[in-house]
């Protein structure tokens, strides 16, 4: 994967701005498509195949969707903590509205989301970014973004249209899209059924990357930062598939304490939480720990979400 760090600095703004937005791609720079030429075609088990250009698809009843967007993290070390993590306002159209034009045959389970990517990745060379979703999820679901923020999706970010699944990790929301395909069973693919899988808890048969866990992490103070001795309020954001129920703060061996946190709404957007906390001069260590309304907490240590740490200088 090419990347930014795996741990890039998210601003404190409900609103992510683009600009902070983390990049990550698979199959080597991003695609340069040109809008007057692109199309995106729905094939497979329809009755009526589709090639949508910008104009016909901007053309159908528009949406908006707020949401949180995170990276899994490197498929070859899905237990390695990560927190590239925004808040984004998506506008598009939605998916079902395009599946209902093409009409889905009854056979129809899976839908493949195809991007124009192309490259070599773990070995494998000739390879496309492909991704796959049961389709009554994805009809319920997913958005058909061709803007960000208000503004049109930036080059590195999808242009000219990106599938976006609130509540899934990014990695299901396939940039530079071309090509659906509804089948009735999974696609055998390097990023389906061979990476971007995980052994859930207590064992079994391995299953896809896609329900989001439980995280959180911490904005202020930033890692290393000197802070002024006394009170300081300690924040950040925490995020799941479920809205996130209570958040607790560590300073130092001093126990957790309930912090303040926002509700999640309607929307499965990020929620902030505050607490303020005493430092003495010297080194502190602060925590931060998310539970989610399915009772899942976030593990001390030995996982992708395992609570988030910061080390900070109090002068």
């Amino acid at each position: 994967m090419q990347a930014t760090p795996a741990d890039p600095s998210t601003p404190d703004a409900f609103l992510t701005p683009v600009e902070h937005l983390f990049v990550r791609n698979h199959l080597g720079p991003s695609p340069e498509l040109d809008a007057s030429s692109w199309t995106l075609t729905v094939e497979g088990l329809v009755e009526r195949p589709l090639w949508l250009d910008l104009p016909a698809l901007r053309g159908l009843a528009r949406t908006s969707l707020t949401a949180f967007h995170e990276c899994f993290g490197s498929p070859s070390r899905p237990d390695v903590p990560t927190r590239a993590i925004a808040n984004l306002e998506w506008s598009g159209v939605a998916l079902s509205d395009v599946l209902d034009l093409a009409t889905p045959r009854p056979q129809a389970r899976h839908i493949w989301f195809e991007g124009a990517d192309r490259g070599s990745f773990a070995g494998e060379s000739g390879l496309t970014y492909l991704k796959d979703l049961p389709l009554e999820q994805a009809r319920e679901e997913v958005l058909l973004a061709d803007t960000v923020n208000g503004e049109p999706l930036p080059g590195r970010h999808g242009f000219p249209l990106r599938a976006v699944a609130p509540g899934l990790f990014a990695t299901n929301s396939v940039k530079w899209l071309t090509r659906l395909v509804l089948a009735d069973h999974r696609p055998e693919h390097l990023f389906t059924t061979r990476l971007y899988t995980r052994v859930p808890p207590g064992g079994g048969a391995p299953r896809p990357v896609r329900e989001v866990d439980v995280n959180s992490k911490l904005l202020a103070p930033h890692d290393g930062q000197r802070v002024p001795a006394g009170t300081y309020e300690v924040t950040g954001r925490a995020w799941s598939h479920a809205p996130v129920v209570s958040m607790e703060i560590a300073v130092d061996d001093t126990g957790w304490r309930p912090a303040l946190l926002h509700p999640r709404g309607p929307h499965p957007v990020w929620q902030r939480f505050a607490l303020p906390c005493r430092l003495t001069p010297g080194p502190h260590r602060i925590r931060c720990r998310a539970t989610d309304a399915h009772g899942r907490v976030q593990p001390p240590s030995g996982a992708r979400n395992a609570v988030h740490t910061v080390e900070v200088l109090a002068t």
